[in-house]
């Protein structure tokens, strides 16, 4: 027993554990955090948190977790390990135990703590059998520091812009049906809007397309008028623009829940309250894509861009977004390509003599795409010349999503078809830097998730802004134009 003891002892030094972990960045990431330097003067040791405490399961988590480790030194690099993806709340969920947090923090209501961290906790004892819900999901920067990590209401968001100097006073006038570049008024920002020609389509996917899901089905002709379509995913700099001139913190809400304020008498739309956290995930701004947004903030941007660019810009309808997609193919993408080819990777895709080159020209997705978002320069265009329709972040459509809204179509060529009259979720299109090859194909729908995308949110009540739990999803705008008249 004596040898056991200190066997486990001997086994459980920081020493020890990086002697098998060789990721210098985590050792040097820890040395930098809260809990090296603590107020006590106490350090916590790696198996403080990454293994449960005695009595919690800690001999079997410790042996299993030493054969995992044991196995990892002996067959495999680690050098090849992404440890910025391995550092992402949802891996590190699994690699954290809450019964170590709750071991050491007992009291969650200290005398010093402010009265967000108290209704923040509050909330936590409130729902803590809620899968998901750890501490970590606020404090994921406790055990190992994160370069510009922000816990709580992130005020400052939004001061700095990597957009140029550059002011825009008027936006662009567009006087035919030709791709043009926008000018958002008073920023420093512009965009290119490609000119999407009308035309007929199938939409949705056969039976027998690999990974193909029910909600894509039957295929239904459609018939698209001519729009305008973002050239990408509407970016960080032109969603700050939107934010430095509608931020709207600490006024209330009408009852249509639009955030409104006087200006000349004038009502004018303001836009979203400060964001609990760091929206972009520290991964960077500028040209990447605005992710970390409710479907209502996204509506509420187009609105504000009509507003300040004099033209009808909105979100694609679902029909409109695959159209764009598609542009002109009937395959599974836009390219050639085989999913199930696509879906493999390691010795699998090796064997298969499966040729990547193709889909990494024209997608951000999880095989090529770092575990984050990447800017628009990685990718080609599509044949409409939009980029990362498939990729990168999934995006939000207008339509109310219906799984069997395709068989209560009329089998009748439609016309701009807009979806359900009603419903309780909105359409989501695309695949983002998160899925693999099934879930990039041009007829992929989803919906939005709003009680799971914002159940990690601790403020009361949840923002209308900004979710939690959701990074993988934006959204681009569409421009309306009237082909008869010519006029948007």
């Amino acid at each position: 027993m004596i040898g056991g003891g200190k066997a486990l002892d001997m086994t459980s030094t920081n020493d020890y554990c990086v002697s098998c972990h060789i990721h210098p960045a985590a050792d040097a990431s820890w040395k930098r955090s809260v809990h090296y330097d603590t107020q006590s003067g106490y350090r916590v040791a790696c198996v403080e948190c990454h293994l449960p405490p005695e009595g919690h399961g800690y001999l079997w988590a410790k042996a299993t977790t030493g054969l995992r480790d044991l196995w990892s030194y002996w067959t495999k690099d680690s050098a090849s390990f992404n440890w910025d993806e391995r550092g992402r709340l949802e891996i590190a969920r699994k690699y954290v135990y809450e019964s170590s947090c709750i071991k050491c923090h007992e009291n969650l209501f200290p005398l010093a703590l402010t009265k967000e961290g108290e209704d923040a906790h509050l909330y936590y004892k409130q729902t803590k059998k809620t899968p998901d819900l750890h501490c970590i999901n606020c404090h994921l920067n406790a055990g190992h520091y994160m370069e510009g990590y922000t816990h709580g209401s992130n005020i400052t968001f939004g001061s700095v812009s990597s957009a140029p100097k550059e002011i825009f006073k008027e936006p662009a006038k567009v006087t035919e049906f030709s791709s043009f570049t926008e000018f958002i008024p008073n920023s420093a920002v512009s965009f290119k809007m490609i000119a999407v020609p009308g035309g007929k389509f199938k939409m949705g996917s056969p039976d027998d397309e690999p990974f193909r899901k029910a909600d894509e089905g039957p295929v239904k002709e459609m018939e698209i008028s001519p729009f305008f379509m973002a050239e990408v995913e509407v970016t960080w700099d032109e969603y700050l623009a939107f934010y430095s001139q509608t931020s709207a913190e600490g006024r209330t809400t009408d009852t249509e829940g639009l955030r409104t304020r006087q200006t000349s008498g004038v009502d004018a739309i303001s836009g979203a309250t400060p964001p609990y956290g760091q929206p972009d995930q520290g991964w960077g701004m500028g040209q990447r894509p605005a992710i970390s947004f409710t479907y209502h903030a996204a509506e509420t941007y187009c609105k504000w861009l009509s507003s300040v660019t004099g033209k009808t810009y909105r979100l694609p309808t679902e029909a409109e977004w695959e159209y764009a997609c598609r542009a002109g193919t009937t395959t599974p993408y836009f390219f050639p390509g085989d999913p199930k080819k696509f879906e493999k990777t390691g010795i699998r895709a090796k064997l298969s003599k499966n040729d990547t080159a193709v889909i990494n020209t024209f997608i951000i997705y999880k095989a090529n795409s770092s575990a984050k978002t990447q800017t628009p320069d990685k990718v080609k265009a599509n044949p409409f010349g939009l980029k990362n329709m498939a990729g990168n972040v999934a995006e939000f459509c207008s339509d109310w999503y219906q799984s069997d809204i395709y068989a209560q179509y009329p089998d009748e060529v439609l016309k701009d078809p807009r979806g359900p009259e009603s419903g309780e979720e909105h359409v989501v299109r695309g695949g983002s830097f998160m899925d693999m090859a099934g879930n990039l194909r041009s007829a992929v729908r989803s919906s939005t998730r709003t009680d799971d995308w914002l159940k990690t949110d601790p403020q009361i009540p949840k923002s209308i802004w900004w979710y939690s739990d959701c990074f993988n999803v934006g959204f681009r705008v569409v421009c309306e134009f009237d082909i008869t008249t010519g006029k948007l």
